[in-house]
């Protein structure tokens, strides 16, 4: 009888399993006029091979948990993104003030490095700026000396 339950449902539902289990020896001790008073599942051996079945199935479990967590994270995080570049596109000076937060971190933790952000619209406005001038840079001519 026990064999056809699975081990989750043994573990989980002794009591139930108890009672069918009492049922089943009642009805074939009766006719031998034995009343059997108090049965219970205390310990289920196990084969070596269900053991190892059941680590692999528990193990993929947790893989899966792990990979699901994972997903959800990425998401989360992907959708908090966007999020902010809705927001920096929405507010251009937004994107200045995280530049200068940036260089308040990077100056705390005591490097030499400076880093000095430079907008891209600063440098798109001086690029129209040099093709609104069209002048090419003043040539110079060098002569030998002989």
């Amino acid at each position: 009888m026990l064999g056809e339950v699975e081990l989750d449902e043994l573990l989980s539902q002794r009591e139930k399993l108890n009672v069918r289990l009492q049922s089943i020896l009642d009805t074939h001790t009766s006719t031998w006029g034995v009343k059997v008073t108090m049965v219970e599942v205390k310990q289920v051996d196990l084969a070596e091979q269900m053991i190892r079945a059941i680590a692999r199935q528990a193990e993929a479990e947790r893989e899966r948990r792990a990979k699901v967590i994972h997903a959800d994270g990425e998401y989360t995080a992907s959708t908090k993104l966007a999020m902010a570049a809705e927001v920096l596109q929405h507010q251009p000076a937004a994107i200045t003030l995280r530049y200068l937060q940036t260089l308040v971190e990077i100056g705390t933790e005591k490097n030499t490095t400076i880093v000095f952000p430079l907008p891209l619209d600063i440098i798109a406005s001086l690029g129209r700026a040099l093709d609104r001038a069209g002048t090419p840079p003043a040539a110079v001519e060098v002569s030998k000396p002989e």
